[in-house]
């Protein structure tokens, strides 16, 4: 339900006429058909179910009694309307949909997907080696900001291939707005001593496409100081459920 884009107006427009719809709130829709023999301003109480990949469900009931289904498809901007008129009349039309006022907010699940991404690229690489990972999750011309790795994803895959068994990662907290993860971790065996490292990733297309990063010897506190250590593997968990 929060995919449902209340507030949008649109014009719909069927082969026979044409209906402007407000989406006022996922209890409420507001009609108007300016020309017709249906011509009249409306405001009903509307019930909504999401049917998946931005289409839902539409429904209700009309003052002089007719009833309407419409499938509102927002991937394709299409209508399928299904009308019963008072006189027993049934209708099934398509309209084309053509937004004249964006919704109030618009849905980004992005953040959500690429963090999904993120995770599954530093566990499959530096946790499980699995090199074969590294052509379904980076794109072809994969840009490298480490200025020790060479660029594009063959001298990856070649690092992944010759990694030592003691490389292992952990991830913690992990970031995400837009286009561009962040991710804070752990990686032992990288060096002589455990690093903390920053990446940060831009996703395009659903694949990696440019990454940069910072690493660190790991410290542990000073005794006496009560300071935290530099990472918790943790802290991405405590902030999920948060």
């Amino acid at each position: 339900m929060d995919h449902f884009p209340v507030g949008q107006q649109m014009d719909v427009t069927y082969p026979s006429f044409k209906v402007s719809l407000t989406l006022q709130s996922v209890t409420q829709l507001r009609f108007e058909i300016k020309e017709g023999s249906f011509a009249r301003i409306e405001t009903v109480d509307i019930q909504v179910e999401p049917l998946g990949n931005s289409s839902f469900a539409v429904s209700w009931q009309e003052k002089d009694g007719a009833t309407v289904t419409n499938v509102q498809d927002y991937d394709r901007g299409l209508v399928h309307s299904f009308a019963t008129l008072p006189d027993g009349q049934f209708l099934r039309m398509t309209g084309t949909i053509a937004v004249t006022r964006p919704a109030d907010r618009t849905p980004d699940d992005r953040p959500q997907r690429n963090r999904a991404l993120v995770l599954d690229a530093m566990t499959s690489l530096f946790q499980r080696h699995d090199a074969s990972a590294v052509d379904r999750l980076y794109a072809d011309d994969y840009i490298q900001h480490n200025p020790n790795i060479p660029q594009g994803r063959d001298a990856l895959r070649g690092i992944v291939e010759t990694l030592s068994p003691s490389v292992n990662y952990e991830p913690g907290l992990i970031i995400a707005e837009g286009d561009l993860v962040a991710i804070h971790g752990r990686i032992r065996g990288w060096a002589d001593v455990p690093q903390v490292v920053v990446d940060i990733f831009r996703v395009e297309g659903g694949k990696l496409a440019e990454h940069w990063d910072v690493l660190q010897a790991e410290v542990p506190p000073a005794a006496g100081l009560a300071g935290l250590s530099m990472f918790d593997p943790e802290e991405g968990a405590r902030r999920a459920a948060a």
